[in-house]
């Protein structure tokens, strides 16, 4: 049913008062040719005979879950359980109103500071915001904030840090007039990070486990970072991953930005996805989004109030931190729904089911003749290089079914020396039958 809430007359009216005849008028100065353009679509058809079409269209497309997958490289297949759905669909958090009155908005605010909470705990940090757009925005904000807090304008990006959050990066930071420096693809995490940073670097990203899936020790980068006055942002892209290793807050960093999908959210053909921010308290005041608070109200009952928002809706235009104009509230709302239900005991068991799925493709995959597992330390991702081409080997996988990872070429088109590397990730999901297809494939696609 469509939304008129004009009646005729109340158009007449508005026309009359503009001195136009009648809504055309208003378009007088297209052509006609772009008003009346013809569209490649049939002028009507029945709901049965829609339903038909778009359903052969969609067909098209392969599912995830419609045979092996082992794609990842930022966006990762993980078990939901159907109790977070139908959680998140219920009517008093699908229809609540966006936190703007505390009064009428309790159910949203509450379920944002405990995701806050959670977020905090994860990344091993003292405060989280109430989440942002998705992983790569939250950095590109995460190197505008550490622009405001060391006042200086040099950017180090990590080449083990996914290509499309440092292209992100570069395109906010050098509308502020930054120097982004993106240090070259690093698949076997021997890069010289430290001995980039030198005194006009404002911050020092690196991402871990990195884009390769290497485990990184951040300790040593951070005691450099603060060394030379800068600030250390790491970037996790697959959260599921703190349930094995350290929180990056543990090794030192100053800010923790991430991709929350991992945790409640299906793939969704790319989004959208939740987006993690995480500092230490004395930053609090730079840092971007909002954040939910817990308080007691007049009669002294415990009350949630959004305790501080830093955007441009909120506050003056030349004080706002940022221009982030909501949070993924939904998809927020599913990441604590998943994290509760698992709790830490079954966030630990389902890192582990991860690491084990990986450890059993990297031996399988390492035995096939021609191949190299240039990762050395893992979570559930690694990178092979391949004899040949790895796009080519990956058309080769998808025409026997299986999906087989991310070729570097698709992340890194113009240096030709990744285009043999094939990322490949093994979450949970991936059974003992579907190794032994994909190394079986794998075989005999070389």
């Amino acid at each position: 049913m469509r939304y008129l809430p004009l009646s005729d007359a109340d158009r007449r009216q508005m026309l009359a008062v503009i001195g136009a005849k009648s809504v055309d008028d208003l378009y007088r100065d297209v052509p006609a040719s772009a008003l009346n353009a013809k569209i490649d679509l049939p002028a009507h058809k029945g709901e049965l005979e829609v339903e038909r079409l778009l359903g052969a269209m969609a067909a098209k497309n392969r599912a995830a879950g419609a045979g092996p997958f082992f794609v990842g490289a930022g966006a990762y297949k993980h078990h939901v359980p159907a109790t977070v759905d139908h959680i998140i669909q219920r009517s008093e958090f699908l229809t609540s109103y966006t936190p703007y009155q505390p009064e009428i908005a309790q159910g949203t605010l509450q379920y944002l500071f405990e995701f806050q909470t959670q977020v905090a705990a994860l990344l091993g940090m003292e405060v989280a915001n109430a989440s942002m757009y998705d992983g790569s925005t939250a950095c590109a904000e995460a190197a505008l904030m550490a622009r405001r807090i060391t006042k200086r304008g040099r950017v180090l990006i990590s080449g083990g840090v996914h290509p499309h959050y440092g292209a992100v990066v570069r395109t906010n930071s050098e509308l502020h007039g930054d120097k982004v420096v993106l240090m070259p693809a690093d698949p076997e995490a021997r890069e010289e990070v430290i001995a980039a940073i030198d005194a006009d670097t404002s911050c020092v990203v690196v991402q871990n486990p990195d884009v390769f899936g290497n485990l990184r020790d951040l300790n040593p980068i951070a005691k450099a970072a603060h060394a030379k006055g800068a600030l250390l942002i790491a970037v996790v892209t697959e959260v599921m991953s703190l349930g094995a290793i350290k929180s990056p807050g543990e090794m030192g960093a100053d800010i923790v930005v991430g991709e929350g999908q991992s945790i409640g959210n299906g793939l969704n053909f790319g989004g959208p996805y939740v987006g993690l921010f995480a500092t230490r308290e004395k930053y609090l005041r730079q840092m971007p989004g909002r954040l939910c608070g817990l308080t007691t109200d007049a009669d002294g009952k415990r009350g949630f109030v959004l305790t501080l928002s830093t955007r441009e809706q909120h506050i003056r235009r030349d004080k706002a931190t940022s221009n982030i104009c909501t949070n993924s509230g939904l998809c927020a709302l599913a990441f604590t729904v998943h994290m509760t239900l698992m709790g830490e005991t079954g966030l630990r068991r389902v890192a582990m089911l991860n690491h084990d799925a990986a450890v059993k493709t990297t031996d399988a995959l390492s035995k096939v003749k021609g191949v190299s597992v240039l990762t050395k330390s893992f979570f559930n991702e690694i990178t092979l290089r391949l004899p040949k081409n790895a796009d080519q080997v990956v058309e080769a996988l998808a025409a026997k079914g299986v999906l087989g990872g991310v070729p570097g070429e698709r992340l890194w088109p113009y240096e030709p020396e990744t285009h043999n590397l094939l990322i490949v990730a093994a979450t949970e999901c991936v059974t003992d039958g579907d190794i032994e297809k994909l190394t079986l494939a794998l075989k005999e696609s070389l």
